[in-house]
């Protein structure tokens, strides 16, 4: 029997998933979550109706203010990136009706023609553009969703011909909202290491002027099958930063915490910020890089965008020296490109911070 070519096994794992899901086929076993591996959590099984967990709201107006609540939001900052990970983050000074819009666009985009969309199409080798999982090996477990993968800054490293022309206003609000958003990962690191009472750009001269920023948005359609499959696997982020812009109306972020599952509650026009595990390392793994998966929905389809904060590739990054002492050491090596590590490591199944630990 003849093999298939290449090109060919890959283009057929490359169809849109919300195509898979309008037609109503049986899922392909491709799609079928074992619950095994370093991230599975409690029994490994998927619940939906997991508990909801008790994400820490902070006022990021009250991080660089005079006022004398701050010291106690820092406070509470730091509560929260030490025990989840994660905070939802409200007065961030992005108007609701902008966040509005930024879901607006995203919700237009997958709603257009599957070949409107493929003008995006990502190349093959590539995770930029638009289209589903990077397939990597053969035995990977692919996630239920669709995605749209773009390179936002440095902006020379744009890829112009992957952004959407449609819907027209698309570009110029993603450019906005990240602009915004690259203020507020300033503002963040700041916060952190204040919170920490360290020298205030301890952890941002670490992030460097050339840190990257990268948007995904996620399209997870409704999935006949929510008790076997993901529409993201678990993992945790390789970034510093990760801002997620939740939809509004239908739940799906899980997070893993105390070796259970938990679902992320809405706060609509809040943004749920996290830190990744190139934060954990800077930290000396004081915070921590939060494991998570998305789980799927029968009915509703569900739309997100979380942006990704990288710090510079060419800069060594590792724990900040004030942070290791007698009673916490040297939880981590220095690393430089902890991206290339991240995706060695996470499609094999691997916890990609454990390369890092020494």
């Amino acid at each position: 029997m003849a093999a298939t070519p290449a090109h060919a096994k890959k283009e057929s794992l490359s169809k849109p998933v919300q195509e898979l899901a309008i037609n109503g086929d049986e899922p392909p076993q491709r799609y079928v979550y074992k619950g095994d591996g370093v991230y599975k959590g409690g029994d490994g099984a998927i619940h939906a109706s997991s508990p909801l967990l008790d994400v820490p709201v902070i006022d990021v107006g009250l991080l660089t203010s005079s006022s004398p609540t701050r010291k106690e939001e820092l406070g509470k900052l730091q509560s929260a990136l030490s025990s989840c990970g994660c905070f939802q983050a409200i007065n961030h000074g992005i108007t609701n009706s902008f966040l509005d819009e930024v879901q607006k666009v995203a919700k237009q985009f997958f709603a257009f023609p599957t070949e409107e969309k493929q003008k995006c199409s990502r190349a093959l080798d590539d995770i930029e553009g638009y289209g589903n999982d990077t397939v990597l090996s053969e035995n990977q477990i692919l996630d239920w969703t669709d995605r749209l993968y773009l390179t936002v800054y440095p902006e020379d490293q744009r890829k112009l011909e992957l952004w959407p022309e449609n819907p027209e206003n698309f570009r110029e609000i993603l450019d906005e909202y990240t602009t915004k958003l690259r203020m507020m990962n300033e503002l963040v690191l700041k916060a952190m290491a204040n919170s920490l009472d360290l020298e205030e750009n301890c952890f941002l001269n670490q992030f460097g002027e050339k840190g990257s920023m990268t948007a995904r948005f996620n399209l997870y359609p409704p999935c006949p099958r929510p008790d076997l499959i993901l529409g993201v696997k678990p993992h945790a982020d390789g970034s510093a930063i990760t801002f997620l812009l939740q939809d509004k109306e239908v739940e799906g972020l899980q997070i893993l915490k105390d070796d259970q599952w938990f679902r992320v509650p809405i706060i609509p026009h809040a943004l749920l910020i996290n830190v990744g595990d190139q934060a954990e390392i800077m930290s000396n793994g004081i915070f921590k890089s939060p494991v998570h998966r998305v789980v799927t929905n029968s009915v509703k389809e569900r739309i997100t965008l979380a942006v990704f904060c990288m710090p510079d590739l060419g800069k060594e990054i590792g724990p900040v020296e004030q942070l290791i002492n007698e009673k916490r050491p040297r939880l981590y090596k220095k690393v430089k490109n902890y991206v290339d590590i991240y995706f060695q490591n996470y499609q094999q199944g691997k916890r990609p911070i454990e390369a890092a630990k020494i």
